[in-house]
């Protein structure tokens, strides 16, 4: 073969190096490129792209990191490097804010079947089985790359929150760099070959490497995403973590005694581990470098607005009512709250029924006394924070994070500001040990974030939501409370307003909005001696507590509280009103359907001689005398035609129903009701166009509900489990099966 040229060989090298960098201007070896895309809604993707962003360099290359909605920074159109992205699901499986714009973007029917055909991508996905849209927004990506001729280079990966992210999110990492590295030697051999010393035109598909997928597999399982069309994928839902070799548990053993029953001999705990795990060497990660500094001053005054928090619309709004729905001993405390929504005060709060609204809470007073308790700055708390980056971070991308304000308070940071409740990241337990000084407690925190102490983690840490400020009360022996704190701003989240669903509608109820929640109770736990309530509902009852208490006295004013609109543009009734339609709603879950049928009533009001289809509502609680939500007012939608047919089932009531014969069982459950009208309901779904609205928790009854209708359509339609499944899945395709679930 003839060898090139000199000026040939010059050439060459210079148009690799413009290739691999960017930066064709730079006389040294320049490492390879590839880029780093993340879609994140409370900052787990961010995080991990972040992190992919900083190991590039220990492999000896160069990440791009940038989000989703920086259009300006990255033009996939023209992207020739390797992309990898990570990306979250928020909501019933809509993109995270930051993404959404880039979804609908690549779901443009303008676009060719050639459009990507250049790009090769990797995909890491985040979601939570607990939710009937695990993963979508990934998927949601990756089907469209791929329809636009996009070329995989590595395995997908789907982690599930609902079990622990880290069982697919460290072994696709792992595997991550050997695939980018052969990815980016087979662009550059072929690209070097195809070079020609006049040519100018764009790279033929064919020169796109051949790169051969293999399947993830942990513990030596393959494994694959089971409702995926591709087979390249790693999903969460085979994994068998405790099978795994380097996976260890200090979790309590129990031996049975000679009468047979079982004993703990042994007793584990956050603080203290049990063999195999205590004697375990430990595959520690890397501590994170910090990069940001913080300095706090006094200050006469400090800007103290809670408008500030939300680039959305945020409007401060007073409570008009507050009812406590539940009776006498009722298990949960379910409370209706009505907030005055003037149009003249609040134009940008016109809602529909389906919608949903977010409220702005602050962080518990004591808890954040607490925090500053342990971290020693409890004299400091109305000194201002100075954040701003190390000037010499070698973090990629680095920036101080967007929901921390500058000129406010260290004690309004840590009330409105960070999720203080959010669950330690093993970052964080990693840099704890760098400032812990008992070594006990410093061999125990290594557990924690280490390979081997995956399951003492989740079983201590993750699965009773253990907070930042319960950790540091746990492992006291620590210094350097400045260092900590600034540790903490960098891996704290936002804290996220929380989203209701508004129970009422403008038509029945004009600038009013009305919403309804249970107290929820979060017990006790090893590193938590005493219970806590929600965050948000917690603060909503001591609010409107005094109001509930006294509810003769009339003068007595209502506090006001941040709220900003959630529209919905997908859980609303029907937009043909002659078309039929059935709600699941148990519990607090019948919230939105209220707002449906008030809605529903006022136009057969104003247009009684119109067609409207036919209305069915499945709902289901502990007790018909403790917690039976809006009994009366349901009661009076049967009776005015507005609601058609009313099942109720009571979970906790004695099963047999005294209306009919001793031998026929009372439904327990929504479920069960369905099966009981399988015929109407599937005739309803699949032979008249009509709709199914599935509202409330989302681990439980939401899934029950999905499986129980799989078996009606195969019961009803002789067809197998498969064939169900598709109809189904057909359904939510066609936004006529939805969701308002949540976990």
């Amino acid at each position: 073969a003839r060898r090139p040229s000199a000026r040939q060989a010059a050439r060459f090298a210079a148009e690799g190096a413009l290739f691999f960098s960017g930066f064709p201007s730079m006389p040294l070896e320049v490492k390879p490129r590839f880029v780093v895309l993340y879609g994140s809604q409370k900052g787990q993707a961010q995080s991990i792209a972040e992190g992919i962003a900083e190991e590039a360099e220990e492999h000896g290359l160069v990440a791009d990191l940038c989000c989703l909605n920086q259009n300006d920074k990255y033009n996939l159109e023209k992207e020739r490097a390797p992309v990898v992205f990570v990306v979250s699901t928020t909501g019933d499986g809509e993109p995270p804010d930051n993404a959404l714009q880039f979804v609908k973007r690549i779901k443009k029917r303008t676009l060719s079947p050639d459009h990507y055909k250049h790009l090769l991508y990797a995909l890491l996905a985040l979601g939570d089985t607990n939710y009937a849209n695990f993963c979508n927004c990934g998927k949601t990506i990756e089907r469209r790359l791929r329809e636009l001729g996009a070329k995989q280079f590595y395995p997908t990966g789907y982690a599930d929150d609902g079990v622990g992210l880290e069982l697919v999110i460290d072994p696709w990492l792992k595997g991550l760099w050997n695939s980018i590295k052969d990815t980016l030697s087979k662009m550059a051999s072929d690209r070097t070959v195809q070079l020609k010393e006049d040519s100018a035109k764009e790279i033929p598909e064919s020169s796109l490497p051949d790169v051969q997928l293999n399947l993830l597999s942990i513990a030596d399982k393959q494994i694959c995403e089971p409702d995926s069309k591709y087979s390249s994928s790693l999903a969460i839902s085979d994994v068998r973590p405790a099978s795994a070799s380097t996976v260890s548990s200090s979790a309590p053993k129990t031996q049975a005694c000679s009468e047979g029953v079982p004993q703990v001999s042994l007793a584990a705990s956050l603080t203290s581990s049990l063999p195999p795990l205590s004697e375990s060497s430990l595959n520690v990660p890397a501590l994170p470098p910090p990069y940001l500094d913080v300095a706090l001053q006094e200050a006469d005054a400090v800007e103290q607005a809670v408008e500030r928090l939300s680039k959305e619309t945020c409007n401060e709004v007073p409570i008009s009512k507050a009812v406590q729905l539940s009776k006498g001993d009722s298990v949960k405390t379910a409370l209706l709250l009505e907030l005055d929504i003037s149009v003249s005060a609040f134009p940008s709060m016109t809602y529909h029924p389906g919608d949903s609204f977010d409220v702005f809470c602050p962080n518990v007073a004591e808890e954040v006394d607490h925090l500053l308790h342990r971290l020693g700055l409890q004299d400091q708390k109305n000194h201002r924070v100075q954040i701003s980056l190390k000037h010499n971070t070698k973090k990629r991308g680095a920036q101080v994070p967007p929901h921390i304000p500058e000129n406010v308070s260290l004690l309004f940071l840590l009330t409105w500001c960070l999720e203080i409740r959010s669950v330690p990241k093993k970052a964080f337990l990693r840099a704890l040990v760098e400032h812990t000084s008992d070594s006990a407690q410093k061999r125990r925190l290594q557990e924690l974030c280490s390979k081997q102490g995956a399951a003492d983690y989740n079983l201590y840490v993750r699965d009773p939501s253990l907070s930042v400020s319960e950790l540091l009360t746990a492992f006291p022996s620590y210094n350097k409370m400045i260092d900590i704190f600034a540790c903490l701003s960098e891996l704290l989240p936002k804290l996220q307003p929380r989203p209701y669903s508004a129970a009422s509608s403008h038509l029945r109820h004009p600038e009013k909005l009305r919403f309804v929640f249970n107290v929820v109770e979060f017990p006790a736990c090893s590193g938590r001696p005493t219970g806590r309530r929600g965050l948000c509902t917690g603060w909503l009852f001591d609010l409107v507590n005094p109001g509930l208490v006294f509810p003769e006295k009339a003068e007595l004013a209502l506090p006001k509280i941040h709220v900003s609109l959630r529209p919905s543009y997908s859980f609303r009734p029907p937009s043909d009103p002659s078309l039929p339609f059935i709600m699941i709603g148990p519990g607090t879950g019948v919230a939105p359907f209220i707002g449906f049928l008030q809605q529903r009533e006022e136009e057969k009001k104003e247009n009684p001689e119109a067609k409207f289809g036919e209305t069915w509502l499945f709902f289901g609680c502990r007790y018909r005398n403790k917690d039976y939500l809006f009994r009366e007012e349901l009661e009076n939608f049967v009776s005015s035609g507005t609601l058609n047919h009313l099942k109720v089932c009571f979970s906790r009531e004695d099963r047999k129903n005294e209306e009919e014969p001793p031998s026929a069982a009372q439904p327990r459950y929504v479920q069960h009701n369905l099966l009981l009208c399988c015929r109407q309901v599937t005739d309803i779904l699949l032979r008249q166009d009509g709709y199914i609205y599935v509202c409330g928790d989302a681990k439980n009854m939401a899934k029950d509900v999905n499986e129980t209708l799989v078996e009606m359509i195969k019961t009803e339609l002789q067809v197998d489990q498969l064939e169900a499944m598709k109809m189904l899945a057909g359904l939510r395709e066609q936004k006529r099966y939805l969701q308002d679930i949540w976990a």
